[in-house]
């Protein structure tokens, strides 16, 4: 995709976010297998190239979610992934979820701009008032990101997640429109 026109869904100084394509497949499929990333989000699945080209072609005709890659300004890089899930215009709430692919990209606040990019798409133009996520208690930097755009702890899904031999907490956190601290430039 490099040779074509990239499509900058939302964009600030650093980064732009793009829909996921099916041309991202055995990258995405590469990404999955990283160690640290696999235990910073809790993933036990294993994952087939097949499965993967599968999920983006059901996520892409869901109008429930918007998955997108994280791409650097500079180079176009993908960087990472995020997505809005179970968007209920009803209700007016969603859930959030985010991963940056190499530790080389973490501690950048990389994940804070994308995320801000996204808060700011769900509660400016989808009407979204309520975000919410999880993130596991041994994931102390995604939690401070999450603290610095306005998330709030609600609660501990005690012993939720069972990996490399134990039991972890997961901590539910919600954002409000009126909470909501915008870092995206």
């Amino acid at each position: 995709m490099k040779n074509e026109q990239q499509i900058k869904f939302l964009e600030s100084k650093r980064l732009y976010l793009r829909p996921v394509e099916i041309e991202d497949a055995n990258m995405i499929f590469t990404t999955l297998w990283d160690r640290e990333a696999r235990r910073l989000t809790g993933t036990q699945k294993v994952f087939s190239r097949q499965g993967v080209h599968q999920w983006i072609e059901s996520v892409t005709l869901d109008s429930s979610r918007l998955d997108l890659l994280i791409c650097l300004q500079e180079n176009d890089e993908p960087i990472g992934d995020i997505a809005m899930m179970e968007i209920d215009h009803v209700n007016q709430n969603a859930i959030v979820r985010i991963a940056i692919f190499e530790k080389e990209n973490w501690g950048k606040g990389y994940g804070t701009e994308a995320m801000s990019l996204l808060l700011d798409y769900g509660f400016h133009i989808l009407n979204v008032h309520r975000i919410e996520l999880e993130v596991f208690s041994y994931n102390v930097r995604a939690k401070k990101s999450y603290e610095k755009l306005g998330f709030k702890q609600e609660g501990i899904l005690r012993d939720k997640l069972y990996y490399d031999g134990k039991f972890h907490d997961s901590i539910m956190m919600s954002v409000l429109k009126n909470e909501f601290k915008n870092r995206s430039t």
